[in-house]
């Protein structure tokens, strides 16, 4: 019997996909504003009693006096009279709050200025950006989404905008507007030859599993395959599509054979499983050499008493099977009978003859073989062999229960490896 390894680490995706978590940044607003804002100074007049106490701040700011400006704000408060004098205020509290790294101050300066109507418009991106990182820091959601809302309206073209606005809806409960901004986002950021931000498909995947969202799970790991072509994400996303095969020993056996594919044959449990399952299928020649491969990656000991024993057992019943494949499946009699020459074609597979199994399983389906089976393990042979054009014409006829492994394989054959994802952008 077979030892099905997914149930042995029922709690792996969950943690894998922990680990690519939002960061939020230690906004600081840069010195540029500064300097843009005294060339606005013209257009924001104080009153005639608060001048006194701007001039003051000014100077202090200058020099980067937090003492003397922490002062002159505090005289000011005395004296502000206006709209514009509290403006000029809140900008002072955030330049005293910049000057101070202190979070809470920049903030109160931040809204003040944006609430106040006042603020440059060329400002406004800047302003509603740092004031919804912050609050997004505070797990102030609703907030967040408000002002990362009035950021992109502004045109912010902050790279962790969307990471921020997207995880405010999921932690909103807004699933769906949360997901729609992620794809969105995903889409505008390949489209400008960008790799998207990765936490743009965990954080949404987290929220479907959650819901319980299985299929559109699934649909989100495919895209992310696009950008993060990695053994390990395959590996995850590979992962749940066999927690969701259920008993299906045909379905798992091939999404098994993907994972050996694309190397995300990681941890040892794999190919146990795998080995139980082609030795089920009387396929020796592959059982013997997943193992091999499995020692040659240094996944399997080279000393593993359960999976030796399994090689040994396998490779005495090869006996003269590889050597006669060729002149069997010459046969009539192979060729006119479907489930004999998919059959002929799996072993053909299973020694790595993959040109030669393309054939075999054109005959099944010729022969009035299951389509659904037929076609799709056609189109691993074909990709197998290097037809990448073959093979995406047999996955794209593929339909019922492999259709999301033709999916995938496609994906694959689409995709160069990419580099390894780089640290998530802060701002």
């Amino acid at each position: 019997m077979f030892t099905r390894f997914r149930s042995m680490t029922a709690t792996a995706m969950a943690a894998a996909l922990g680990c690519a978590l939002v960061a939020t940044a230690p906004a600081a607003m840069a010195q540029k504003n500064k300097k843009e804002e005294a060339k606005k100074g013209s257009s924001i007049n104080p009153s005639k009693g608060f001048t006194p106490a701007v001039k003051k701040m000014i100077d202090a700011s200058n020099a980067k006096d937090a003492a003397a400006l922490e002062a002159a704000i505090a005289e000011g408060q005395g004296t502000a009279s206006t709209a514009e004098d509290r403006y000029w205020l809140a900008y002072y509290e955030l330049q005293l709050g910049i000057q101070k790294k202190d979070q809470v101050l920049q903030g109160k300066g931040l809204d003040a200025m944006i609430d106040s109507g006042l603020a440059p418009a060329d400002g406004l991106a800047a302003y509603n950006f740092y004031s919804g990182n912050f609050a997004y820091g505070d797990k102030n959601y609703a907030k967040t989404v408000q002002r990362l809302e009035a950021a992109k309206a502004a045109g912010s073209a902050e790279p962790q905008l969307d990471v921020l606005l997207m995880d405010s809806y999921l932690q909103l409960g807004q699933v769906d507007q949360g997901i729609a901004l992620a794809k969105a986002a995903i889409e505008a950021r390949r489209a400008a030859g960008q790799r998207p931000s990765d936490e743009l498909y965990v954080r949404p995947i987290r929220a479907l599993q959650t819901a319980k969202r299985n299929e559109e799970v699934l649909d989100l790991m495919t895209l992310r395959m696009r950008d993060y072509n990695q053994p390990e994400v395959w590996r995850q996303t590979l992962f749940t599509l066999l927690q969701q095969s259920g008993e299906n020993k045909e379905i798992a056996l091939d999404t098994l054979r993907l994972m050996r594919a694309t190397g995300a044959m990681l941890q040892r449990p794999e190919y146990l499983e795998y080995a139980g399952l082609a030795t089920e299928a009387a396929l020796p020649g592959e059982v013997v050499a997943l193992i091999k491969a499995g020692k040659a990656s240094n996944v399997i000991p080279q000393a593993d008493a359960r999976l030796d024993e399994i090689a040994k057992a396998q490779a005495e019943r090869i006996g003269d099977e590889e050597s006669t494949l060729t002149a069997y499946a010459a046969r009539p009699q192979t060729l006119s009978n479907p489930r004999v020459a998919g059959a002929t074609g799996d072993a053909m597979v299973g020694y790595g003859r993959y040109a030669d199994a393309v054939p075999l399983y054109k005959a099944a389906l010729a022969a009035g073989g299951d389509k659904e089976l037929w076609t799709y393990r056609l189109g691993v042979a074909q990709a197998l062999a290097g037809d990448a054009a073959g093979a995406k014409a047999s996955f794209a006829e593929v339909s019922g229960a492999r259709k999301r492994l033709a999916q995938l394989w496609t994906v694959k054959l689409d995709s160069a490896v990419a580099p390894a994802p780089a640290a998530a952008t802060t701002s």
